[in-house]
């Protein structure tokens, strides 16, 4: 995973000079992505139309001969990816044409689908939609003066875009790259695609289970789950240097290392033919002293054989830590600063290890209503819709804070839940048998049931049916108590009271949230900047609409799982959720 920055519509008589000085600069802002190499590609728009690319790489597959941009052998097609195609061998294989590749990278398999929807004329969708991977990239194609942009489905990695004011098209990895320039500065939507040629922004990506209607009914066997999330995990260690896990000893980071470990010792690229480069499985944890989830991690690790790495931090630590957190992460959201801080923190320690790539488990809950809240859905419907609205926003928040808080040290994350096959697989399953039947005396006891049946055997009992940590909670309680008191301390009465006249969009509705929102400001002072966050109100990390699931979430403001009173088993007591409004 790296970073990419991108100037088009360059137009005769532009000062090439100054605004290669100017991508240059904008692009260091994110290097922290790919602190490995820089490559800038320009096209001085003789053909009427020019073009700036800069990338900053993290050389993961193909370090040493891998740099972008990534050019055709005839240098009329130049490339900027920041992500991974997983399924790059086998879309290669299905070309219908011939191709000179000229790197190893498995994103350049981008330019040679491009040339080839040029001569079917499928156009980029059906290209798009072939793509088995994280990513955003930016194509220039030199001979048609044509930009074509992109995301992946989910928004497992960002990407921002905006015009500056002589009105050229910019987009960038990092918001920070943008927002001195671009008034405009937004969020680029993921599962769609810009053509410059056209103007207009498409949807590519659009799944028949995004409806109810369409999954009512489907049972799928707990082999095909378990088989689906096995390919999915091992189509992602498709790496050429030393990688982990991220391990909380929760149910989702924990199967995601169990299936690891079992494909660990060969090497992926070449089809298991091999041993791998880094035979051993290294996994990594962090909190509080006494934090649940340290404690859980290790009887994982214990069982699994991993060599694991748990470390402590203090408040103090990540107090200290919190403004450089929120200039990285680039939102203003409780909960993902919450939880981004101590993910901060560790993958500070991660790369220090040599560490370049880790799995983690985000993704799993937003697929099968892991959290918490998800126990008070009144029917299968409603709790499809909320899964789908969870996956649509997956791309503000857990995605988000996974992606920029590792890479704010050069780590890439990686998200088998969330990889396109499996999704196909989870999500065109009947929410029925993802529902939570209290009493029920089978899997669907507690939540994500099926998921833990599937895996029966994988793990120890006590991690496989581990109550949902919201990880902000699992590295240990005393973390979110201290993060209210110093926002307490900080934030009067009076202020919070006049939050809406200093922040009109999306005012803060807690003492914690202004504190955030103050330092957010300092790094991101414009409105645009501030839009690109969403606001609306949240219990436990639920959408607004979940809200009414239960008459108590009407009085409460914190999305933490201790919020869902007689479901966690140390919930907030009810006089203490009321005072978070």
């Amino acid at each position: 995973m790296c970073a990419i920055f991108g100037i088009f519509g360059l137009q005769p008589g532009d000062d090439l000079q100054v605004l290669r000085r100017q991508s240059l600069e904008r692009s260091q802002r994110q290097r922290h992505r790919g602190p490995d190499w820089s490559g800038v590609y320009i096209d001085d728009g003789g053909a009427g139309s020019g073009a700036i690319l800069v990338h900053e790489r993290l050389a993961i597959v193909d370090p040493a001969g891998g740099s972008q941009p990534l050019l055709s052998a005839d240098g009329q097609l130049a490339l900027a990816v920041n992500g991974e195609i997983y399924n790059h061998m086998a879309l290669k294989r299905e070309l219908a044409q011939p191709y000179a590749f000229q790197t190893e990278s498995d994103c350049e398999v981008i330019n040679a689908l491009y040339r080839e929807s040029e001569a079917d004329g499928n156009g980029p969708a059906a290209f798009l939609n072939r793509l088995n991977g994280i990513f955003a990239f930016a194509l220039w194609d030199r001979a048609k003066g044509r930009a074509l942009v992109a995301r992946d489905p989910i928004g497992v990695v960002p990407l921002y875009w905006g015009h500056d004011a002589e009105g050229r098209l910019r987009v960038a990895s990092e918001m920070k790259s943008l927002a001195d320039d671009c008034a405009d500065v937004a969020q680029f939507p993921p599962g769609h695609w810009y053509d410059s040629a056209t103007g207009e922004l498409s949807r590519y990506y659009e799944r028949p289970w995004r409806d109810h209607a369409a999954v009512e009914g489907v049972e799928v066997p707990l082999a095909e789950l378990r088989e689906a999330f096995e390919a999915a995990v091992h189509r992602q260690l498709m790496t050429d240097v030393p990688y982990g896990v991220l391990l909380s000893g929760g149910l989702d980071s924990s199967l995601v290392a169990a299936v690891a470990a079992r494909y660990a010792r060969h090497r992926i690229e070449d089809d298991g033919r091999s041993e791998a480069w880094w035979p051993r499985l290294h996994s990594f944890a962090i909190g509080l002293k006494g934090s649940p989830d340290l404690a859980a991690a290790q009887v994982a690790a214990d069982m699994l054989g991993t060599v694991h790495h748990g470390f402590e931090y203090t408040f103090e630590e990540g107090l200290d830590a919190l403004p450089e957190v929120i200039r990285h992460i680039e939102t203003y959201d409780v909960t993902t600063i919450r939880a981004s801080t101590p993910m901060f923190l560790l993958a500070r320690r991660i790369k220090a290890m040599g560490v370049k790539m880790v799995l983690s488990g985000e993704g799993s809950d937003e697929v099968f209503g892991g959290y918490l809240y998800f126990h008070k859905a009144p029917n299968a419907r409603e709790f499809h819709e909320e899964l789908v609205r969870k996956l649509d926003a997956l791309s503000n928040y857990d995605c988000l804070r996974a992606n920029k808080s590792m890479m704010a040290w050069g780590v890439e994350p990686r998200v088998p839940f969330l990889d396109r096959e499996f999704l196909d697989v989870a999500m065109r399953m009947d929410a029925a048998h993802k529902m939570v039947r209290k009493g029920d005396p089978g899997p669907q006891r507690m939540e994500k049931g099926v998921l833990r049946a599937a895996f029966e055997g994988y793990l120890p009992p006590e991690i496989l049916w581990r109550q949902k940590e919201q990880f902000s909670d699992g590295v240990g309680y005393g973390w979110i108590d201290g993060l209210k008191a110093h926002a307490e301390a900080q934030v009067s009465d009076r202020v919070l009271a006049a939050a809406d006249k200093r922040f009109p969009v999306n005012p803060p509705q807690t003492k914690e949230a202004y504190w955030y929102r103050h330092v957010f400001e300092q790094f991101y002072p414009s409105r645009a900047a501030a839009e690109t966050v969403p606001g609306g109100k949240s219990i436990a990390c639920s959408s607004a609409a979940a809200i009414a699931w239960d008459a108590s979430f009407a009085t409460m403001a914190d999305p933490s799982g201790r919020a869902v009173a007689g479901v966690h088993n140390d919930a907030i007591p009810a006089g203490a959720a009321a005072a978070v409004r």
